[in-house]
């Protein structure tokens, strides 16, 4: 009999439900239900709908049962910065409000009234975004402080569905740090923070290794599904996953985790919280064992996927590299971490004012289009390894490149040839698979990261591009 361990990995726009056992040494992985996500308009506000979330992580259980494949463990992985307020019975407190709704517009300033942004950054290592935790509990706080009051814990997203599987309360560390009150120093929740904000202590429940075991599933729960098992928090900051599945040969690697955006950054012991770092956008993030997560956020496949849509859906990805390996002399570029390339009305026009502006030849066709993005993608994953570099005094081997956009070929090979480093490419699955590492690792099927991620090299292809 194998022993499967199911990774429910529930992203901004869908989640999806993969088995996973080991056969020959190797682990297999197979998708067994998918399901749409989104937010919606509720009470003036964007939210999440997590009762119809949680019935989908049940009705994904269900189907292992049903096809006989029980798993001994499982986790769930997130997006980061979201949460659910739960009272003294469990019951929820208010809407679970997402990131892109705008109550946040202009909280930064009430909060640089309590501490500086510079002295914020400095105390958390976790770089600006307006829709950071930090910033929408003080927007509740200023909008509906009886929430606040009437709430007995703060669940992130992921703590939130964990809490309904088991009916326990934690809180689990990597996607704590994405919020903006973590102190990297203690790995706990800064309290002394939370409580110059005037936010209300108590609901911050202590920080969980990722790893811990949380139990078994609760007896209605359990009824429900088919079955029970070892529910264990996962890095469930699906980036943190998604890094810890990097099939890495050494500690002296990049990685970027590529997909409509591209987080870019390394493994360090300890988190670089200077000037220098805060200026640049690099954030510190944990990650498993601790490990921080020194990244900086860049545009990614985003721009080729605005591009394609802007012209139809007309071109496949595979015919616009082609379109744009015959224009490759073609020679602009655009800065991919500007944010006029966040959300403009017309990606492609955006482009074209943007070289416009800086004196550069305007793109007309579109290979010329596409061969501006891949290469201002390639150029902008240079300078951010250099950045690195500078910032960390190392200098890596190689780049690993992990999830949807391995697959994207010409962009590793531009990677390759602009950065002067070995791309390695692959898995494409890499936030499931390290969520599953995840669960291995804490019943001990592995003695550590280094085997584990050993185990992703020889399971799963990777593509290596030479420079």
């Amino acid at each position: 009999m194998s022993k499967y361990f199911l990774a429910v990995d529930i992203g901004a726009s869908s989640g999806r439900h993969i088995l996973s056992h080991m056969e020959n040494g190797k682990l297999i992985l197979e998708e067994v239900h998918r399901f749409d996500n989104g937010m919606e308009d509720r009470n003036g506000h964007k939210c999440w709908d997590s009762a119809r979330l949680f019935a989908d992580i049940k009705a994904g259980m269900k189907k292992c049962a049903d096809m006989g494949k029980i798993p001994a463990y499982m986790g769930i992985d997130t997006w980061g910065v979201d949460y659910v307020l739960v009272d003294k019975d469990g019951k929820d407190v208010g809407d679970a409000v997402g990131y892109r709704d705008d109550r946040t517009t202009g909280i930064d300033k009430e909060v640089y009234k309590v501490i500086p942004e510079a002295d914020l950054y400095a105390r958390t290592g976790i770089a600006k975004q307006v829709f950071n935790t930090i910033y929408q509990l003080v927007a509740l706080k200023k909008e509906d402080p009886a929430q606040l009051d009437r709430a007995a814990s703060l669940l992130m997203s992921p703590d939130y569905y964990g809490f309904k599987l088991t009916g326990k309360r934690e809180s689990e560390y990597t996607n704590a740090t994405t919020g903006q009150l973590v102190d990297p120093a203690t790995k706990d929740w800064d309290y002394d923070l939370i409580e110059k904000l005037g936010l209300p202590k108590g609901i911050f429940n202590h920080l969980k290794k990722p790893g811990t075991v949380l139990g078994g599933l609760l007896p209605e729960v359990r009824a429900e599904v088919g079955f029970d098992c070892q529910v264990v928090m996962v890095g469930s900051h699906d980036t943190a996953s998604a890094v810890l599945a990097v099939p890495a040969k050494s500690d002296k690697f990049v990685y970027i985790s590529s997909g409509t955006w591209s987080l870019l950054g390394v493994e360090l012991k300890e988190p670089i919280c200077n000037e220098q770092s805060r200026l640049a956008n690099f954030t510190n993030e944990g990650g498993y064992d601790y490990r921080y997560r020194f990244l900086k956020n860049i545009m990614g496949l985003w721009m080729i996927q605005s591009v394609r849509a802007e012209l139809g859906k007309k071109y496949s990805y595979a015919q616009l590299c082609d379109m744009a390996e015959e224009e490759k002399d073609f020679p602009s570029l655009v800065d991919a971490v500007d944010g006029r390339f966040f959300a403009p009305e017309s990606m492609i026009d955006e482009i074209k004012a943007y070289c416009a502006e800086t004196g550069q030849p305007v793109p007309e066709t579109v290979g010329q289009i596409a061969t501006v993005v891949y290469k201002s993608l390639a150029a902008c994953y240079d300078k951010t390894v250099k950045q690195l570099e500078a910032m960390t005094g190392t200098t890596y081997d190689a780049i690993n490149i992990v999830g949807g956009g391995a697959n994207a070929d010409y962009l590793n090979k531009l990677t390759a040839a602009a950065s002067g480093k070995t791309v390695y490419a692959g898995p494409t699955e890499a936030t499931a698979i390290g969520n599953i590492l995840c669960q291995m690792l804490a019943c001990g099927d592995f003695r550590s990261v280094e085997e584990a991620r050993s185990c992703v090299f020889d399971s799963f292809e990777v593509k290596t591009f030479k420079p």
